[in-house]
């Protein structure tokens, strides 16, 4: 999705009015209940939101020059700085390290590389549709935002075709945009 995202991707630049940003933290909390306990952290009260709207209907919530969350249509879609400060509050899918180097040049990500020795998906079935954050094998921090494209137990039993859908990750243009 942001693999060549520029500058001259944004069209407008807006500020957000309070009662618009209350609905947005019931959003957040909605869709990643984890983040009930930070969320004044990552949008303190009285500071100003920034919304850039840009290409393809994406949405940028941005403050103090940082991307904090991007929407396209309804799902809030964290920012991978945010994943990085607080990874325990996502979704988490591992890949095997021969996924790697794809992801990192922005492939989307096939079920062998999330069901192989290395790989690590969760115990629990999640819906096509859930936004996961992608971390890879012996690896810290995640590399990558993306969205399922089958249910976890599709992923495991099919084993085939395209498991998760790629927004971001690491060195693509969001991660290099300065919201200036």
């Amino acid at each position: 999705m942001f693999k060549k995202f520029t500058k001259d991707d944004v069209h407008t630049r807006t500020n957000l009015k309070s009662s618009v940003s209350k609905t947005l933290k019931a959003k957040l909390i909605k869709q990643y209940p984890l983040l009930e306990d930070v969320v004044d952290d990552i949008i303190p009260k009285k500071v100003p939101i920034t919304l850039f709207k840009c290409e393809d209907k994406i949405q940028l919530y941005v403050i103090d020059n940082q991307i904090l969350f991007y929407q396209q249509f309804d799902d809030l879609i964290p920012e991978l700085r945010i994943v990085h400060k607080y990874p325990e509050a996502f979704p988490r899918v591992q890949v095997d390290r021969g996924a790697i180097k794809f992801v990192l040049s922005g492939a989307n990500i096939m079920c062998p590389g999330l069901t192989s020795a290395g790989a690590k998906l969760p115990d629990e079935d999640w819906p096509v549709d859930q936004i996961v954050t992608i971390y890879a094998e012996g690896k810290e921090n995640a590399m990558a935002v993306g969205k399922l494209s089958m249910s976890i137990n599709d992923i495991k039993t099919i084993n085939k075709n395209t498991g998760v859908e790629l927004y971001e990750y690491l060195g693509d243009g969001l991660w290099h945009f300065k919201a200036e």
